[in-house]
């Protein structure tokens, strides 16, 4: 008797469940159902979206006043003629001309610079007579000038030379002065 009655409920058991099936008429393709749902989807914001619960409704907060991001060295002079002669007077570049040195300085030279100072640095680059000629590297006042005062200027520009910060790290700033100090032959 209660082996016919296992065989019974084996055989039923199928049947049961694929009616059961059939009779909720469950969509395979959607998920079933979730519990607890804040684990599946999480209700962290976009950074790029509006928040409700953070200052100002941005998601994205700027950083806390203070906050050096990192392999950030800051510049500590103004964009003003006075501030390039005292970055001359204080900043020493710390690149030797090796061959690696100036070949890094050329590369951003030519990538960079080129397009107004020319191949040569006479100032003659594809750019002009478009735009007003920058200051030939031959020139005394140009070969006078110190490598702190030329990074300054390449930092944060001088008359109609935006600066170029964004665009070129400071190392390699320093390897472009390399380089044009062996363009004046120094």
């Amino acid at each position: 008797m209660k082996k016919s009655l296992t065989v019974i409920l084996f055989i039923l058991l199928p049947v049961v469940v694929i009616g059961g099936m059939i009779v909720l008429r469950r969509d395979i393709t959607r998920r079933n159902r979730e519990i607890p749902t804040q684990m599946q989807y999480s209700p962290a914001y976009l950074s790029q979206t509006v928040n409700p619960v953070l200052p100002n409704g941005m998601t994205l907060q700027p950083p806390v006043e203070g906050t050096v991001p990192r392999e950030f060295m800051p510049f500590h002079y103004q964009a003003t003629p006075e501030e390039a002669l005292r970055a001359g007077r204080e900043l020493v570049n710390p690149f030797q001309p090796t061959q690696e040195n100036l070949e890094r300085g050329r590369y951003i030279y030519t990538n960079t610079c080129s397009v107004c100072h020319g191949s040569s640095g006479a100032g003659d680059g594809s750019v002009i007579p478009k735009y007003p000629n920058p200051p030939s590297y031959q020139t005394d006042a140009s070969k006078a000038l110190a490598d702190g005062t030329m990074f300054h200027i390449i930092t944060l520009g001088r008359n109609n030379m935006p600066p170029h910060a964004a665009q070129v790290s400071a190392e390699d700033r320093w390897k472009v002065i390399l380089f044009i100090r062996s363009l004046q032959g120094k």
